[in-house]
């Protein structure tokens, strides 16, 4: 019969079996082995309830919404915006209504960009402002677009303050020069007109250590809005 392996010290010798398993108390799989196992099937459950939710419920709202959503599109294209937002044509919903009837779902969430931009170019900026804060924006590009929008609307609410934080957001939230430097002009002409000359100089110089473009306007001109918001004398 194979001897156990103690380990030993000056005072006492210790049962290494004993001391891995508590003793002689069974290991903790066997002694909870029932509600273990209640808590993987309930796991397995919510994970399997959840595949399906997506793949019976959310897809095929998917694709209607997004059938829905192409006449609304035409018109936002035409500008014709207030059409685009409740009353597109051919029985189709507006942005308004594929947004409260497809939500959670991808076209639903834009359908929430489109009614915000919609909103801003109206002139309803409080509406604006709420429909755009309900869109998930994801990726390069479009979290930018949104901060950037939303900058538009405070800023014509006269919140200037909400306006700088947004615009600094877009700046921030892109890679591609085009937006960010767009974003960036914005944030120094708004700093400027507030009278902070040192916060618009540091956009312009964002301008122009980060995004050196001979071809950009924007890169162009940015040593003329430096040296008159003073920096460069």
């Amino acid at each position: 019969m194979a001897k156990r392996k103690v380990a030993s010290t000056d005072t006492e010798i210790v049962d290494v079996q004993q001391v891995t398993t508590g003793g002689h108390e069974a290991p903790f799989w066997e002694k909870h082995q029932k509600e273990i196992l209640y808590a993987l099937g309930g796991l397995a459950l919510i994970v399997l309830g959840w595949w399906l939710y997506k793949k019976m419920i959310v897809a095929p709202k998917q694709d209607e919404a997004v059938a829905a959503m192409w006449q609304a599109e035409q018109q936002f294209a035409r500008d014709s915006f207030q059409m685009a937002l409740e009353n597109p044509g051919g029985g189709f919903d507006g942005f308004l209504a594929i947004a409260d009837k497809f939500s959670g779902t991808p076209a639903g969430n834009t359908a929430n960009y489109y009614a915000g931009i919609c909103y801003l170019q109206m002139g309803d900026f409080n509406n604006a402002i709420s429909y755009l804060e309900k869109y998930d924006a994801e990726g390069d590009l479009l979290p930018a677009m949104k901060f950037g929008a939303l900058g538009d609307c405070y800023s014509e609410n006269k919140d200037f303050a909400t306006a700088l934080k947004m615009y600094e957001k877009a700046a921030d939230a892109t890679k591609n020069e085009v937006i960010a430097s767009y974003y960036l002009k914005k944030l120094g002409l708004l700093n400027e007109m507030q009278g902070n000359k040192d916060a618009a100089i540091k956009a312009y110089e964002r301008i122009r250590r980060d995004y050196p473009n001979q071809q950009s306007q924007e890169w162009r001109e940015v040593e003329k809005y430096i040296y008159r918001a003073g920096g460069g004398k």
